[in-house]
């Protein structure tokens, strides 16, 4: 695949690994807003590693990557970026220390006969109603955030705005939309979450 040059950060992508798309751009244009010089950041599902990239084109920040495709691990390394394989959470013991943690989850509805081949599966592939990994996601986040941090959540209308707001708010959570456009025949969306302690 052709590298991707975006917001100063030029990356490349591996066969068998998530290219990024309009998702990707948009939760990378709001990271870059959000964040500031200095904090921890943590991308799970870093995929090629292109939202951390641009994060640190931009920003005087080392995001730190995750996922559990290690093709994914290798491509985002290649582009620079610090990772390390885990699923979610399973492998993470920094308690307690992102400012920021970013997730562009698997979020699209997905029966048994939709699924792909191989390690890209987890880039899309939500369950049957598209909010299992981010409900999995949600139950664990929260040890993982300074107080005060917070998570930047890409969702799709396709996954259900209300639904994934109830599972935020049964997580004690608070979110709100910072940033949203329309794809095709979905509406793409990012939603900034704060803990409520």
């Amino acid at each position: 695949m052709a590298p991707i040059s975006y917001r100063n950060a030029y990356v490349s992508i591996e066969k068998d690994v998530y290219e990024p798309a309009e998702d990707s751009f948009l939760l990378a244009d709001v990271a870059v807003d959000r964040i500031s010089d200095g904090m921890n950041v943590l991308e799970m599902g870093v995929g090629s590693g292109f939202v951390s990239a641009v994060i640190a084109a931009n920003k005087n920040v080392e995001p730190i990557g995750c996922d559990i495709n290690p093709d994914a691990l290798e491509c985002a390394y290649k582009n620079g970026i610090q990772v390390f394989r885990s699923n979610l959470f399973a492998g993470l013991t920094k308690k307690g220390y992102f400012d920021i943690i970013l997730f562009n989850p698997p979020y699209l509805p997905t029966s048994e006969d939709e699924k792909v081949e191989g390690w890209l599966n987890y880039a899309f592939d939500g369950g049957v109603e598209g909010r299992d990994t981010i409900a999995t996601f949600f139950a664990e986040v929260s040890g993982y955030l300074k107080p005060g941090g917070s998570v930047l959540l890409f969702i799709s209308s396709l996954t259900g705005k209300r639904e994934v707001f109830d599972i935020i708010k049964r997580e004690r959570f608070s979110g709100y939309v910072v940033a949203e456009t329309r794809s095709f025949f979905e509406k793409l969306m990012v939603i900034e979450c704060k803990h409520n302690c």
